[in-house]
């Protein structure tokens, strides 16, 4: 009976998560990673930066929090708490181009900080549970040392676990792992 009752939840998640295909019925992984992510909107995951593992790095040390916070059939954002700094959001947004991943920061009055929506498309080498987004030319400008910028967000297929990593010239620069809560 209880084998019955995981099918059962089981068969829900498989419906709630549509194989996703592009106009001409190809499968469309970029399309697919976003869909995971709209699917575990409310979930919340903590964590820790696994790199650097330098003490000075303004993220060692403190409590990562990244909540899926806001979905909508476009967009998908992602506050991400590092300690008791709530100025981040991730933007993760399907346009006409692809998908794209901003980074919203804020200051605490909420007015946009200097430094805002940059971020970048998914580029080609993705699949379902992750994408790589290449900084964007609007990146290159705001901040030109992350020009080379190339985030990756992992999704485990589970749904249990994320990780955001972001390298910059080809070297890695941050590494975050982040387990969900149970809510």
């Amino acid at each position: 009976m209880r084998f019955l009752g995981y099918a059962a939840v089981l068969g829900a998640l498989a419906a709630a998560i549509p194989a996703c295909a592009d106009a001409a019925g190809k499968h469309d992984p970029k399309a697919e990673f976003f869909a995971r992510l709209a699917v575990m909107c409310g979930a919340t995951f903590e964590g820790a930066s696994v790199f650097p593992r330098d003490p000075g790095d303004a993220f060692a040390g403190k409590k990562l929090v990244a909540h899926i916070a806001s979905c909508t059939a476009d967009e998908v954002r992602v506050p991400f708490i590092v300690g008791a700094d709530r100025s981040r959001t991730w933007v993760f947004r399907k346009t006409a181009a692809g998908l794209e991943l901003k980074h919203d920061h804020r200051h605490e009055d909420g007015t946009p900080d200097e430094q805002t929506m940059y971020g970048g498309m998914a580029n080609d080498k993705g699949n379902d549970n992750a994408q790589s987004f290449e900084a964007d030319a609007y990146t290159a400008r705001l901040i030109p040392a992350a020009s080379t910028n190339v985030w990756t967000v992992t999704l485990a297929p589970d749904g249990k676990s994320m990780s955001y990593y972001l390298e910059r010239d080809a070297k890695p620069r941050f590494k975050a792992e982040l387990v969900r809560k149970e809510n």
